[in-house]
């Protein structure tokens, strides 16, 4: 019933103008942004076409017999339009284990996208999951969302972190100036974690040269010092940290509040959703507690990212 067609770079025009018309697609995979690490990942990318016409895509990369929804993306999964059916998506289903079978790929790592990306609703692949493939649940992790039209009020620590930063005379505002956050992004994460960003700092000025009215940097300043700030991703549907960091003074001050009170308080989004990012380690099992209750503090609660394993 469906052509599945693996992906190539001749195709990246097509796969763009699907992303963009899809219910469920966002920016991350357009190829522009997708292929900046192409030389990390085996890309295994599907396309499904019904009746000669681009149905559904499938961002992947394969690893030995693996085949992952992909590795080099928070969250990935069927993407689909708004002519997509449940009946149809349950015979895609059908015939990608089929396809994984003759490929030699044994099991599929499965990430759908989170339902606040969804422009209409785009479930059909959840269903698929389930009453065709048997997959097994493999991670829950849980990030914190506003829903933008219905608002929580803020605790008391969050104000008290505004009034601070305004009786020290720190300003927010938007930013070009991405080395000097990223100084103190790859600081904080390597005393704390011995790790590095996801993204170099020229990775990074690649992909806002790309998309630059989609990805943002707002920063809090005193004295014309940058302190902290946090890197947003913009989607149809939501607004995304991509990256929070602050340096000492900036803890000290609290300026992550008034970077967050400037955003959500002072400017307006065409967005229906905030969203601050997963909160948990260890495959989801363990919850970062001081991390969420920050996050809550600014009236955000819970929006679970599932990943699940389906076998061929």
């Amino acid at each position: 019933m469906f052509e599945i067609v693996r992906y190539t770079a001749e195709q990246a025009n097509e796969w763009n103008q699907f992303v963009a018309t899809s219910k469920n697609g966002t920016f991350l995979f357009d190829r522009r942004y997708m292929d900046y690490h192409a030389d990390r990942f085996e890309d295994h990318s599907l396309l499904f076409y019904l009746n000669n016409t681009l149905y559904a895509l499938l961002p992947a990369n394969r690893q030995g017999d693996t085949l992952y929804s992909h590795q080099g993306l928070t969250y990935g999964g069927l993407i689909s339009n708004e002519k997509t059916t449940t009946a149809h998506v349950v015979q895609l289903f059908r015939e990608l284990t089929a396809y994984m079978k003759s490929e030699g790929i044994r099991e599929m790592i499965y990430k759908p996208v989170p339902h606040i990306y969804h422009s209409i609703p785009a479930e059909e692949d959840l269903f698929a999951l389930y009453s065709v493939c048997n997959a097994q649940l493999l991670e829950r992790n849980v990030s914190c969302t506003i829903d933008l039209k219905r608002r929580l009020k803020w605790n008391r620590d969050r104000r008290y972190g505004i009034n601070r930063c305004r009786n020290n005379g720190v300003t927010v505002s938007e930013s070009e100036d991405l080395p000097a956050f990223w100084e103190i992004l790859q600081g904080n994460l390597m005393a704390r974690f011995g790790a590095k960003p996801v993204h170099s700092l020229e990775e990074i000025e690649l992909l806002k040269s790309r998309f630059p009215h989609l990805i943002r940097l707002f920063v809090a300043e005193k004295d014309g010092k940058m302190l902290g700030g946090t890197l947003l991703y913009l989607s149809r549907n939501v607004v995304h940290t991509q990256y929070i960091s602050a340096n000492e003074e900036g803890k000290h001050l609290r300026v992550m509040d008034a970077i967050f009170n400037h955003l959500l308080n002072e400017r307006e989004w065409p967005c229906r959703y905030f969203d601050f990012g997963t909160s948990n380690e260890e495959d989801g099992r363990i919850l970062k507690e001081s991390l969420i209750y920050q996050k809550e503090g600014f009236g955000a609660r819970a929006i679970a990212h599932d990943i699940y394993r389906l076998e061929a």
